[in-house]
């Protein structure tokens, strides 16, 4: 277990140099309207230029540009490279973003006579005559000269900086935001955290690793969790330090929610902390005994809370964990170091 308490020594001081600074990855970015429409467009390449073409059997370029728009995110554009280019704004070549429109001039008439989309790296998503839809760079030889400007027809979607279901006055939120930051426990794409949600034994055993990084010699070892299961690795590690055990039927049950009492001892265990004699004459929950098989892990989890979130008169240990309260539980193991 000494490589444990160096390993925890290290995080722990990781976690304290963090700041306040404006959070930049709570959680995994989900794609943006722009993204989400050049992923659709990109389907139909090698699809032939029509001239007057709208649909996948053939498209001409606002044809093209008017139909993955609509498809693929709900947008109506006008059906001509002209009409589009008198809607959305302006954007400058150092601006563009993906989805943005790409306009050229001069190609088979004068003025504004060809459209594209901006896929990003440099690239328009083109339906160009010789080769159909095709990814061209800005730089071409032919389009290149012709560029004449784009315009952003997407509203740009304002994202928080911080979970809408977490507000940042709760006395958790240094907890969570600690946690979040070094990516021991994330957020969803929706930018929700969701506290109230329950911690199953695998999603315990994936969270704690990511603390200790511990490295397991047996991967298979419970007749229910695969080598291919998403947190086999995490789970025989854990196992091996003897921190979450299995059940008698050579099960681990990782779908199965854990109660605070089971968060309480596996954290107890994990961080190696000891339930001084102070705080257990301190700390009277009504609700479990000293004979307790999870007492010394309550009444620690109890004694070094910085957030008064297991503050009262009772624990309510056989109550399924929720995600703010194993957060919570990791983010005090640590400080108590």
């Amino acid at each position: 277990m000494n490589s444990c308490k160096k390993a925890i020594t290290a995080f722990i001081a990781a976690v304290m140099l963090l700041t306040l600074s404006p959070l930049t990855s709570f959680k995994t970015e989900a794609a943006s309207v722009g993204e989400s429409i050049v992923t659709y467009g990109k389907k139909f390449m090698g699809v032939p230029y029509v001239f007057g073409g709208t649909t996948p059997r053939g498209f001409d370029c606002s044809g093209f540009t008017q139909y993955i728009y609509k498809n693929a995110a709900g947008l109506s554009l006008p059906r001509t490279a002209e009409q589009q280019y008198k809607v959305g704004t302006s954007v400058s070549k150092s601006d563009l973003q993906p989805g943005d429109l790409i306009f050229y001039a001069n190609t088979y008439k004068a003025g504004i006579s060809h459209v594209g989309v901006y896929a990003g790296g440099n690239m328009v998503l083109n339906a160009t005559s010789s080769q159909g839809i095709a990814l061209v760079s800005m730089n071409n030889s032919y389009w290149g000269p012709k560029y004449a400007g784009a315009k952003r027809v997407i509203k740009e979607e304002v994202k928080p900086d911080w979970f809408t279901d977490v507000v940042k006055s709760e006395t958790t939120y240094s907890a969570i935001k600690a946690l979040t930051d070094k990516e021991v426990i994330n957020g969803f794409e929706d930018y929700t955290f969701r506290p109230d949600a329950k911690v199953t034994r695998g999603q315990a055993a994936a969270i704690m690793n990511r603390v200790l990084g511990l490295k397991p010699e047996v991967m298979s070892h419970f007749k229910d969790v695969p080598k291919s299961y998403r947190f086999a690795y995490d789970i025989a590690a854990i196992r091996e330090a003897g921190i979450i055990n299995g059940f008698d039927d050579k099960t681990f049950r990782p779908e199965e929610e854990m109660t605070r009492n089971e968060m309480a001892s596996i954290i107890q265990r994990a961080f190696e902390l000891k339930m001084s004699q102070t705080a257990a004459a301190s700390i009277g929950y009504s609700d479990i005994r000293a004979d307790h098989w999870a007492y010394e892990g309550v009444v620690t989890m109890a004694s070094i809370d910085k957030t008064g979130l297991f503050k009262g008169e009772k624990f309510y240990g056989t109550h399924n964990a929720t995600r703010e309260a194993f957060t919570v539980a990791i983010y005090n193991a640590m400080n108590a170091q």
